[in-house]
């Protein structure tokens, strides 16, 4: 029986990727890599060490290990002054009927300090389970941030769903045994076929989910 709901952030509750990309493509330039909004969108899920050490390499790079902090921090810093972030049309409502009936997670790959401004802001005392890109070794594409949610919601793998955006936070959930519905935010469709089912936007997405709510 359904009884958990998993939520990616960014491009799934949150119009913010494109100040995330825009803070990406900042902090690389100022490292000497050149990186486009479309390189930042096909890494959307992975935690920022795994996609800083992916855009570099892109560009032909190796990040030094001791510059890895200052790079992330800078990015944080860039994204905080920049940041245009609202949650998409509908979906706090939903969440607030949802939560009736479900518990709640979200898992993403940025990291917790920007994470707990955001949700606090925008969705307070909404999510059961939070887990952010620094919360796991390994984020996406790999299973673990999800099997870390389902661990702490206390519950089956077969009581949960996922609802991610990208390609790397598709692959994560099935990786981890879950099932998965994709909602095309900023990548096209077809990006999102390894998903169990995918929804044409927002207003679908709603649709589905607070169709699954007890009558």
């Amino acid at each position: 029986m359904l009884s958990s709901l998993i939520f990616d952030m960014d491009g799934v509750l949150l119009d913010s990727m494109q100040s995330h990309a825009d803070a990406w493509i900042q902090v690389s330039r100022e490292w000497g890599v050149h990186v486009t909004r479309d390189d930042i969108y096909a890494i959307e899920g992975a935690n920022h060490l795994l996609g800083l050490q992916w855009l570099f390499r892109k560009a032909g790079r190796d990040v030094a290990p001791e510059d890895y902090e200052l790079i992330l921090a800078r990015k944080v810093e860039i994204f905080s002054g920049i940041a245009q972030v609202r949650p998409f049309e509908g979906i706090s409502g939903c969440l607030e009927k949802l939560k009736k009936s479900f518990r709640l997670a979200v898992v993403t790959g940025s990291e917790r300090i920007t994470v707990t401004r955001l949700l606090d802001n925008f969705f307070p005392a909404t999510f059961d389970v939070v887990v952010c890109g620094d919360d796991v070794l390994r984020g996406k594409p790999f299973p673990d941030p999800y099997l870390r949610a389902v661990e702490m919601l206390g519950v089956c793998k077969e009581e949960c769903i996922v609802i991610e955006n990208a390609p790397m936070g598709v692959e994560a959930a099935k990786s981890a045994g879950l099932f998965c519905v994709g909602v095309p935010t900023y990548v096209a469709a077809d990006k999102l076929s390894k998903a169990d089912i995918v929804l044409d936007d927002h207003i679908s997405l709603q649709g589905y989910l607070l169709g699954m709510m007890p009558g």
